[in-house]
């Protein structure tokens, strides 16, 4: 079953993070996971505020094949050295959720 990572980043050193972005892809990519939602206000995607007053300044969705290929990725030793750069170039929020079959039962 798929599962996502799905983050928020605000960008406060544009160098920094770009040199993030530049390491982590890769390593994403080994790892099977692909971007199914990428969406930075005023430069690609489309992203609108519906509730909640929540307003992100980068939104993406990862899938991964599975679980353990999102943790695997999350948590391998390469991407935790690259991630680095993120943390100290921006600030973000990141959850990994497990994707399930709909069911509706009434």
């Amino acid at each position: 079953m798929a599962a996502f990572l799905v983050f928020e980043i605000s960008i406060q050193n544009r160098s920094e993070y770009d040199s993030y972005r530049s390491a982590a892809g890769p390593i994403l990519e080994r790892h099977g996971g692909r971007f199914l939602v990428r969406s930075v206000r005023g430069e690609e995607g489309r992203l609108e505020v519906l509730e909640g007053g929540w307003d992100p300044e980068r939104f993406f969705v990862v899938e991964f094949p599975g679980w353990e290929q999102a943790r695997n990725f999350y948590f391998s030793d390469e991407y935790q050295k690259s991630v680095q750069a993120r943390f100290a170039s921006s600030i973000g929020k990141a959850i990994l959720v497990e994707g399930m079959p709909w069911t509706l039962e009434r």
